[in-house]
């Protein structure tokens, strides 16, 4: 059985963090959830990962917007899928949208490492979706 320890949310809107946040930690009372606002910021969270100090647990899952400012997730896709592989082993990758343009949504097709998108802010039925088809 796969352990879900650390989710990685990485939006920039406060509102959709607070709310998934409460939903997640609900769900998953056992689980760190760390929030960072781009696709700069998580990199640079991975990266401090990889060195797995305390301060920065590898993720387990890591739930991604597609619109974001500094750098969006189709940006931060591109550059996830540069890493090594020994950064991403094993991390369940999942983008959140309140976009639902065709465009998008095939553009999501491009990156391997997405395996679904939801809507955002995530649904209870999303949450446990999530935990039942990659954690159990």
């Amino acid at each position: 059985m796969r352990q879900l320890n650390t989710i990685l949310l990485i939006d920039d809107d406060d509102t959709t963090n607070y709310l998934n946040q409460r939903l997640l930690s609900r769900a998953v009372t056992d689980a760190t959830i760390r929030v960072v606002k781009n696709g700069e910021e998580a990199l640079q969270y991975l990266r401090s990962a990889a060195s797995q100090t305390p301060d920065f647990p590898r993720p387990d899952l890591i739930l991604v917007d597609i619109k974001m400012s500094v750098m969006d997730g189709f940006e931060f896709l591109e550059e996830y899928e540069k890493l090594e592989n020994n950064l991403k082993d094993n991390i369940v990758l999942l983008m959140l949208t309140s976009s639902a343009s065709f465009y998008d949504l095939e553009k999501l097709k491009q990156f391997p490492s997405v395996l679904k998108h939801y809507a955002k802010p995530l649904a209870d039925a999303d949450v446990r979706e999530i935990v039942q088809k990659y954690f159990s």
